[in-house]
């Protein structure tokens, strides 16, 4: 297959204005014309080339600031490059931020059928896919109410249960897995695995370098505007990795006294405490217990300390078993929950409706990070056990609600 996505020497400015720049036609007037100038220009890309064929994956990592977000703008053809090309071959679907393009009063139902609109589809195709678009994102006893009462979570469920019904040739996703709980992750990743193999391309931009090596065909750091690394998954998180790696290293005080958790564990810097300790996490507490029924809620409480002001702190926590597999990661920053700055002592709680793990014993890792991801502040690693009991005998990773149904056929009779 050819490429659905060829970029050669993309290059994106954007002009810098003052920090005090008026905003309304009075301030202009009082503070005059200096103001409204731009004080000067910076690139956000530069010298970007990649290509992505038909039925391949791109995973686009870096930090904050990179020129992710910006790279999938200009893709969707929200902003326009300065320099370099694109072509695009067929029908584009962007994912640039699940749920901006709904109207609040309006219902889920009208949403639909305007999101799938402009996004190219004839009004009777939306309508013959309808049923399947809300079976998908399970809202079908809300399907009727405005979207303003949606959470979060459901409004991100129907805009991602939009876009890939839509049929897109070429598919521009931010942080798809960030959407509603471990059943209904997997599901996306199933229905993204059934667009690959009808020949869709896509474009991943994720800050978890782990879930780009297990997901995509080729990868692609930013950092800065540029590109650092272009090529196999593997190698290219690998390299992220460890620059994230080597600078929470850098920032960990060689000699920190052993504190105790609040279950009695060790907590050893550069064992299995990292970070440079401007945030420290005081205590973990799983509750109700750290003994579970798969599929039942539990809440995970974080106590923190900044001894100084930091600003949006990124709160992350993970689910692992002894052999390091990760099999549930969340960020505050993947879930919109913008921390504006801590100080002093405080909590903060991940809610998780159901867990729908098999049976079996796993840690839970807390950490809490610098906004551009770029080193931790504290991370615990395999301190904080956690048991999912289940009376099925199951293998894989995820274990949701599910039943056998066996139906008697009668056999047709047979004439002479």
């Amino acid at each position: 297959m050819g490429a659905a996505i060829l970029v050669e020497n993309l290059g994106k400015r954007f002009h810098r204005y003052h920090a005090k720049k008026p905003v309304t036609l009075m301030e202009a007037a009082l503070s005059g014309l200096k103001r409204i100038q731009p004080m000067d220009d910076f690139w956000a890309l530069r010298g970007i080339s990649f290509e992505v064929a038909a039925g391949e994956m791109l995973g686009v990592i870096g930090h904050n600031g990179a020129g992710k977000s910006t790279l999938l703008q200009v893709l969707g053809k929200v902003a326009h490059p300065n320099e370099g090309r694109i072509k695009m071959r067929g029908r584009v679907g962007a994912l640039l931020d699940l749920g901006a393009g709904f109207h609040g009063d309006l219902t889920g139902r009208e949403n639909v059928f305007v999101s799938a609109i402009v996004a190219g589809l004839r009004q009777r195709e939306v309508t013959r896919r309808f049923d399947r678009i809300v079976e998908f994102a399970e809202l079908e006893n809300f399907i009727d109410n405005p979207v303003r009462t949606y959470s979060s979570g459901m409004m991100m469920r129907l805009a991602f249960s939009v876009a890939v019904h839509t049929d897109p040739d070429i598919l521009l996703v931010d942080e798809f897995l960030s959407v509603g709980d471990l059943a209904f992750q997997s599901k996306c990743l199933s229905r993204i695995a059934e667009m690959k193999t009808r020949g869709c391309a896509i474009v991943l931009v994720s800050h978890d370098a782990g879930q780009v090596e297990r997901l995509c065909d080729r990868a692609l750091w930013l950092k800065k505007g540029t590109v650092m690394a272009y090529g196999e998954p593997a190698v290219v998180a690998g390299q992220y990795t460890m620059e994230m790696r080597s600078q929470t290293q850098r920032r960990t005080p060689s000699h920190h006294p052993i504190q105790l958790s609040s279950s009695g564990t060790e907590l050893r810097v550069n064992e299995n405490r990292f970070g440079s300790m401007e945030v420290q996490i005081v205590d973990v507490k799983l509750l109700p217990t750290s003994e579970i029924d798969r599929g039942d809620r539990i809440n995970i409480e974080i106590e923190y300390l900044a001894s100084q002001p930091v600003e949006s702190p990124i709160f992350s926590v993970s689910i692992s078993r002894e052999d390091g597999q990760v099999f549930f990661d969340s960020n505050t920053q993947n879930m919109g929950s913008v921390i504006p700055i801590i100080q002093d002592s405080g909590k903060i709680w991940l809610k998780i409706e159901r867990l729908d793990l098999v049976g079996g014993a796993y840690f839970v890792n807390v950490g809490v990070y610098a906004i551009d991801w770029k080193y931790a502040y504290d991370f615990h690693w395999h301190i904080y056990s956690l048991i999912v009991h289940s009376n099925i005998s199951e293998t894989g990773i995820l274990s949701p609600p599910c039943q056998w149904e066996i139906r008697n056929l009668t056999r047709p009779s047979i004439r002479n």
